[in-house]
This record gives C-alpha cells, sequence and structure tokens, in this order.
C-alpha cells in the first residue's frame, strides 16, 4: 500500500478538485516512467517474453504526450502489476514499479509507488550486504532526475509516505527541500 488514507490535493488534478495541474502530472508520470525504466532489466532478465512492463512504462509516456486514453494506460498499469505477481525477488519489484507508473495517469500520487519499488528492485537485486548502498544509489539516482517544477513536490510527498513505502526514502540527503 503506498497511497495515504486521506489524500494531498496536491496530487489530485484540478478537475477531481486538487491543485495539481495537468502539466505537473505530465512530469510526474515521465519521472515514475523514468524510474520503472532504469530497473526494467531486472524483470526483463527473468521474463524476457512478457512485454507488460514495458508496455506500461510506453503508454505512460504516450498519455503524457497526448497520445493514448489515461483508460489505456491505467489498463496497461494494471497489466504489469498482474506480471508482478507470479514473481518474486527484484524482477516482482521491477515489475510493481512499471505497473505503479502506468497508474499514474488515473492517480497522480503513484508516482511515489514507482519510485519506491524501483529502490525495492535495486536492493534486492544488490549483492548481501550491499542492499542499503544500492538503496541509497537508486533513490540518489532517482532523486538526479526530477524535474524542477516538481522537485519540492515529490521530496516532501516523499518525507510524508515514507513509512508506507517501506521507508526507502529516509535513507538519502536531507528532507530539506530547496
Amino acid at each position: 500500500m503506498i497511497l495515504s488514507s486521506e489524500r494531498d490535493p496536491r496530487l489530485i488534478t484540478i478537475r477531481r478538485g486538487g491543485v495539481l495541474t495537468d502539466d505537473y502530472h505530465h512530469l510526474l508520470a515521465l519521472w515514475a516512467a523514468d524510474c520503472a525504466e532504469h530497473v526494467l532489466d531486472l524483470f526483463e532478465a527473468v521474463q524476457p517474453d512478457d512485454p507488460r512492463p514495458r508496455t506500461a512504462i510506453a503508454g505512460i509516456r504516450a498519455w503524457a504526450r497526448g497520445k493514448i486514453r489515461m483508460s489505456d494506460a491505467r489498463a496497461a498499469g494494471g497489466h504489469a502489476m498482474a506480471a508482478a505477481r507470479v514473481l518474486r525477488g527484484p524482477a516482482r519489484h521491477a515489475a510493481f514499479a512499471a505497473g505503479q507508473a502506468g497508474v499514474v495517469a488515473h492517480v497522480a500520487a503513484h508516482e511515489l509507488g514507482a519510485a519506491a519499488y524501483a529502490i525495492k528492485a535495486a536492493q534486492a537485486a544488490a549483492p548481501h550486504g550491499s542492499q542499503e548502498d544500492a538503496g541509497h544509489a537508486e533513490c540518489g539516482w532517482q532523486r538526479a532526475r526530477l524535474p524542477e517544477a516538481v522537485r519540492d513536490l515529490v521530496l516532501d510527498d516523499q518525507r510524508l509516505r515514507n513509512d508506507i513505502c517501506w521507508s526507502v526514502f529516509d535513507h538519502h540527503e536531507s528532507w530539506d527541500v530547496r
């Protein structure tokens, strides 16, 4: 579970009563796609003939460009999560990252799920004893790619939802947002 019981209006689109603009929603979706794609090889190494996670990542990018409907991106995300359910370890987490990225079109707050699952995938793939370092490195990689326009929002979201995201965000840098 990566969603809070109380939704943050900053992650709800204006048309649904929040304050998130479409442009920022698209930036969150593209960042989530980047996070998921960064660990996608961990899934594809185990399931090379299963295109569902890659399709979800492509779908969310297409949605952000206005090329497909939200419902199509959301469905592709759901299919990626179905691919994850039968697996264990890094491949499972990588497929869940792709699935979470895909459903950002429907609920922007899933951006953090894509990032958290990608960190879990990197940790699970790391040699014994270096999981924490792998998590730090993945979190740092993700933060370095945050679009400036949504950087403060995402870092605050990480701080607020860290506990329900397996505390994967509390090990890198401070919580100070610019």
